[in-house]
């Protein structure tokens, strides 16, 4: 048989196979319309995030939407050449966290709502949030929060 054929036919083995995969789930499958803000893949069991940090003072995206009652894992990237932090909790945690980084001298360190990412790094946070909420992510290095650096959570029920 010809190797352009058989590669064709074994793509079409696969795809008939994954096809006829179902279990029977009547769940309709998740698309890119009805996703939330952020861009998140989403399982029964978890959800993922991917975040960038820029030297723009920006957190991409700005908006995101996560669920209650589940690990949510933020993988978050500086893609910048200056240390950021990726930190979660409403406007007071944000204030008092901002107050323990000017005491500390704008060190980020690694905690249970938040974590330093030094340029070019790539760590994950993961969080189960209890109930619905509006939060914030924000870095507090010296500046950064006030100059807008933050990102709005969204945490649904």
């Amino acid at each position: 048989m010809h190797p352009a054929r058989l590669a064709l036919l074994s793509v079409a083995a696969l795809l008939v196979a994954a096809c006829s995969s179902d279990s029977g789930s009547t769940a309709a499958p998740s698309s890119a319309a009805s996703a939330p803000p952020a861009a998140a893949s989403a399982s029964a069991e978890a959800t993922r995030i991917e975040v960038q940090l820029t030297d723009a003072l920006k957190m991409e995206p700005a908006e995101m939407a996560v669920p209650a009652g589940v690990p949510v894992t933020f993988v978050v990237t500086n893609a910048g050449s200056i240390d950021h932090e990726f930190y979660l909790g409403d406007e007071a945690a944000q204030a008092e966290h901002e107050q323990e980084m000017q005491e500390m001298g704008g060190m980020g360190h690694d905690e249970e709502m938040g974590i330093g990412v030094k340029p070019g790094e790539t760590k994950e946070l993961t969080v189960t949030f209890p109930e619905a909420a509006s939060i914030l992510a924000g870095c507090h290095v010296a500046g950064h929060y006030a100059g807008g650096m933050k990102a709005s959570v969204e945490i649904g029920s």
